[in-house]
């Protein structure tokens, strides 16, 4: 077998070993470690969350119900507003100590606090109705159950 040949297969093994290891990442279930509340938002602590913004939206779609009966989330407020942010858990809880982690004061520290990454939030407000915030931008969920990307709300000159 010639160099070239060599670099084309190695090319594909990678290849195929990256496209394996997305696909097998990609059918784990999503994995609820802790769900965190100070009025009306949630703070769900997760693993294994879809990497497309159409797959967590439908990821939510498909599990809000469940959200609901088994954290009682979201609570709204009494005009009926919420919020709900996935967080990646990454590490764990950890201390402060370091200039950007998200902390709990529904937690004891010293650890109580985490990396921010978040992920995606659901949100629900009267003017709006429920928009979903992910990598790509803001979408939201028409009445008739449509999905459209909203418009960025600033524009750079």
């Amino acid at each position: 077998m010639n160099t070239k040949n060599k670099k084309i297969m190695i090319i594909f093994l990678i290849f195929f070993f990256m496209a394996g290891y997305f696909l097998w990442s990609s059918f784990r279930p999503v994995k609820i470690v802790a769900v965190h509340e100070k009025g009306n938002h949630s703070y769900v602590l997760v693993r294994n969350f879809p990497y497309t913004d159409k797959g967590k939206i439908n990821w939510w779609l498909k599990n809000k119900n469940t959200l609901e009966n088994q954290y009682k989330i979201p609570k709204p407020a009494t005009y009926g507003s919420f919020t709900i942010i996935f967080w990646l858990f990454g590490d764990g809880y950890e201390e402060e100590g370091k200039y950007d982690r998200f902390c709990f004061e529904d937690m004891k520290g010293p650890a109580n606090c985490i990396e921010k990454e978040a992920v995606f939030s659901v949100s629900n407000s009267t003017n709006l109705g429920t928009v979903f915030t992910v990598e790509d931008g803001r979408y939201q969920l028409k009445k008739n159950g449509e999905i459209v990307k909203l418009k960025s709300e600033f524009t750079v000159k």
